[in-house]
């Protein structure tokens, strides 16, 4: 529920507490992610509380537990979530999104669409739901996540109330490393299936298998690679993670507090065969790919092309 955000997110925590209370919430809102790594749950959060039928902003207490079940649950049939199909969010989505909420809701007196990373709906897209934030409907809530606002079409942007999040700082939380990289792969990711752990430990095996095979990598990458990461949300969650292992690795070169990560002999390893600049090329080399991965580019090869750019072959 919404209290368990009171610490984190003090500021738009305060502003949602008092609309929800006073019956004062936005037609439309649009939320700035940020570095806040449990952003999705913050709106799931924020909805089971605008839709409980006593405003319960907390679960101790709370008479109608119920209804919160069945929205973790993805069955409520009161909220819809819009997340990119491919590259962008398209026009038949929006439009039937537009057809079912005609309709009377079943439950309560209000329904709530979700439309994930809104920077990428695309110009036809946008004008598609611009009618539901042109003329609100008082039992209709739009929430549009992001992680910049600013690469939201302003036309979208005038039609919401805008909220920031405040990012987060890992490296500060008293949290195992596995629980860190989790938190890590959240930022990209709204939807992270029961198998994450073994394929953030699929990811850091990948770079220390790479550390001691250099090219001969390319002969194993379906089985070190391919069998567990698919589609271009994991493939976003993977390279941060693997920009976050080499950056750890940086500071230990340095002699610099770790991170995310704790000492061990991988680490100890893969810093005595790099300098700090070649740790520092691996980097730029993985931000510059992570940046091909938002278009349509095919996965498979983008592996091999990453192997034999850190190898400089390319």
């Amino acid at each position: 529920m919404l209290d368990g955000y009171k610490q984190s997110q003090p500021i738009v925590y305060k502003i949602l507490k008092n609309a929800i209370i006073n019956d004062k919430c936005s037609h439309a809102y649009l939320i700035e992610t940020g570095g806040f790594y449990d952003s999705f749950n913050f709106t799931m959060a924020f909805i089971k509380s605008l839709l409980c039928p006593q405003k319960k902003l907390a679960k101790e207490n709370c008479g109608n537990c119920h209804q919160c079940e069945v929205i973790d649950s993805g069955n409520f049939p009161e909220i819809e979530i819009i997340a990119p199909d491919g590259l962008w969010i398209k026009k038949e989505q929006l439009q039937n999104l537009q057809k079912e909420f005609n309709t009377k809701a079943l439950i309560g007196n209000k329904r709530v669409y979700i439309i994930t990373k809104a920077d990428r709906l695309n110009k036809s897209a946008a004008n598609s739901i611009l009618k539901f934030l042109e003329e609100p409907d008082n039992n209709l809530v739009a929430v549009l996540l992001t992680d910049n606002i600013y690469n939201v079409l302003s036309t979208i942007r005038s039609r919401c109330q805008v909220l920031k999040l405040k990012s987060s700082n890992i490296s500060k939380e008293n949290l195992t490393p596995l629980q860190k990289l989790k938190q890590i792969a959240l930022t990209q990711n709204t939807k992270i299936d029961e198998e994450i752990d073994n394929k953030i430990e699929k990811v850091i095996n990948f770079v220390n298998y790479y550390e001691k095979n250099h090219l001969n990598t390319l002969l194993y990458i379906g089985k070190l690679w391919n069998e567990y990461i698919i589609g271009k949300d994991e493939y976003e969650m993977a390279f941060e993670i693997m920009i976050t292992y080499y950056k750890d690795i940086l500071n230990y070169i340095l002699n610099k507090p770790l991170e995310v990560f704790e000492i061990n002999e991988n680490i100890k390893n893969i810093a005595t065969l790099n300098t700090a600049e070649e740790i520092c090329q691996k980097i730029n080399k993985l931000v510059e790919l992570k940046e091909l991965i938002k278009y349509n580019i095919n996965t498979s090869l983008l592996m091999d092309k990453l192997i034999m750019s850190l190898e400089g072959v390319i």
